[in-house]
């Protein structure tokens, strides 16, 4: 019997991930929050349910108890994880066939290591508050599967990038800033490779955390700058991070500095398919696939 997925939270990655599994697993559902990315769901194969973490309809819940695969990309809130919520206090607590559940975290649950390197090992120490929730959300969620009984893949995800959204896009929007911190550096994530490990992780059933980002923590204006030669463009001018004009969250993920090991991942036998941000920028310009879909399909 093949795989029977539910997405919560449809999304650009999760939608990259139903795209890739097509004819190996049957996606009974997936979760939007507006009416216009249900109908893009609705064109891609996916059956839509809207969904605002205000509890399940009856159709959520039935889909959920058929489902043998769960995966979870929405963002807890202030109160915690809707899905986790619902789910506990419902009678599909947990869901009879469950066999598998993939959660979508972020690197951010480690905080600032100072440019020092870190695999799944290390501390974790959030400093803002929705990092904090995700590893509160992470904690919660091993929980589920144990009373479950169904192994849970966390991935741990860097800054996801993929068609639509690239420094390409902000380049020709005119929305690319070249913000230099000295020491500064950032992991990215190719969607594809999102994509890609949840596929592999799913058929391996896997349990435990996993980092999925790149081989190659880089300073953030290197991106712009590499993007804007293959596009035959001037970069933007560099801008002093003391002296830049940044939102209170932008400014936040200045504030932490690591570098995402991903040797576990790939021990377990994924290979990426972008291991670099240059492999990635060259092979979207070349193929023009970097400029996605339109904007509001990948909300």
């Amino acid at each position: 019997m093949s795989a029977r997925v539910f997405i919560f939270g449809a999304g650009y990655s999760a939608q990259a991930f139903a795209a890739g599994i097509t004819g190996e697993a049957d996606i009974v559902g997936g979760t939007t929050r507006s009416v216009q990315q249900a109908e893009t769901l609705a064109r891609k194969g996916i059956r839509p349910f809207l969904y605002k973490g205000e509890g399940f309809k009856d159709d959520i819940l039935d889909a959920v108890r058929r489902a043998t695969h769960l995966v979870v990309s929405i963002a807890p809130g202030e109160n915690g994880d809707p899905v986790l919520d619902v789910l506990q206090a419902a009678a599909t607590n947990p869901p009879p066939a469950l066999a598998w559940i993939g959660y979508l975290s972020t690197v951010g649950v480690y905080g600032d290591h100072g440019g020092a390197w870190v695999d799944e090992t290390a501390e974790c120490r959030p400093r803002s508050p929705r990092s904090r929730r995700r590893l509160e959300t992470e904690q919660a969620w091993r929980g589920f599967a144990r009373r479950a009984q169904a192994p849970l893949s966390i991935l741990r995800l860097s800054g996801i990038y993929g068609p639509g959204r690239n420094a390409f896009v902000n380049l020709a929007e005119g929305k690319a800033r070249r913000i230099v911190k000295p020491g500064q550096v950032f992991n990215r994530v190719h969607v594809e490779d999102i994509a890609g490990a949840l596929r592999h992780l799913m058929r391996m059933r896997a349990d435990g955390i996993y980092n999925v980002t790149d081989d190659e923590p880089a300073p953030p204006q290197d991106v712009i700058v590499y993007a804007a030669h293959l596009m035959d463009v001037a970069p933007p001018p560099e801008i002093a991070f003391d002296k830049a004009d940044m939102t209170p969250m932008a400014r936040s993920f200045y504030s932490e500095c690591k570098r995402a090991a991903n040797g576990k991942l790939k021990a377990s036998g994924y290979r990426l398919r972008y291991p670099d941000y240059r492999q990635a920028l060259e092979t979207m310009w070349e193929s023009g696939i970097w400029k996605g879909e339109a904007a509001a399909n990948l909300l």
